[in-house]
């Protein structure tokens, strides 16, 4: 019953590894649409958000058959429960990444005056941050998972650094208003992003320590 049950899991965990690509590749597209300015490029992200959203619910359904039939301990309890929590922030995480490439879609045809290079390494980041969250869960690595959160400082600092650049960018000329505002909203959601990661690498850690070190807002 028990290799019944650790089959599941490593199913389970299979199962976010394939989710987590999926907000890796979203997140990639979408600002590869934002700096190539490429239509299509967005729109193929704000497609993936119907497969994210989809494997969301695979994902809760497996998590529910476990709970449900396989009468777990403790442990257990811990990690499938830390699953459907981390799986609401990779949703959220891929409307984010839609939401990206909406804006990006919108600016295709438009003008910038300088290199975007903050947004970028935001995208990197927050991509990052992704990854390295569910591998810290798939391999139970505790200390990755708080390098996950502490890396969420990098992804603020490039925020704010976006934000001194487009105050510098509206200063030289208020006619480029509209444009720095769709950059910082893009850059907001970058920053959200950042704050869904570290919630998944929080619940992380309580699936391997039984304590949650509290979770940030990043709807």
């Amino acid at each position: 019953m028990r290799s019944k049950f650790d089959e599941e899991l490593a199913k389970l965990n299979n199962m976010l590894i394939d989710m987590g690509a999926m907000i890796e590749k979203a997140i990639t597209l979408a600002v590869s649409a934002l700096v190539q300015q490429d239509a299509d490029m967005a729109k193929q992200a704000i497609a993936m958000d119907n497969e994210i959203d989809h494997m969301e619910k695979e994902i809760e359904a497996m998590c529910l058959r476990l709970l449900l039939r396989q009468q777990p301990v403790a442990r257990d309890l811990r990690l499938i429960s830390a699953a459907l929590k981390m799986i609401t922030d990779m949703e959220r995480i891929g409307d984010q990444a839609a939401d990206i490439s909406e804006i990006a879609l919108l600016l295709t045809g438009k003008k910038y005056l300088k290199k975007i290079e903050h947004i970028p390494q935001m995208a990197a980041a927050t991509a990052k941050m992704v990854t390295d969250s569910i591998d810290a869960y798939v391999k139970m690595d505790l200390s990755l998972a708080k390098k996950v959160i502490a890396y969420d400082d990098v992804v603020d600092g490039l925020f704010d650094a976006v934000k001194t650049d487009l105050i510098s960018y509206i200063q030289k000329d208020k006619a480029h208003g509209e444009l720095a505002i769709d950059l910082l909203m893009i850059a907001k959601y970058f920053e959200r992003i950042g704050d869904h990661a570290t919630n998944i690498a929080e619940w992380v850690v309580f699936s391997i320590t039984g304590k949650h070190v509290g979770e940030k807002n990043g709807a």
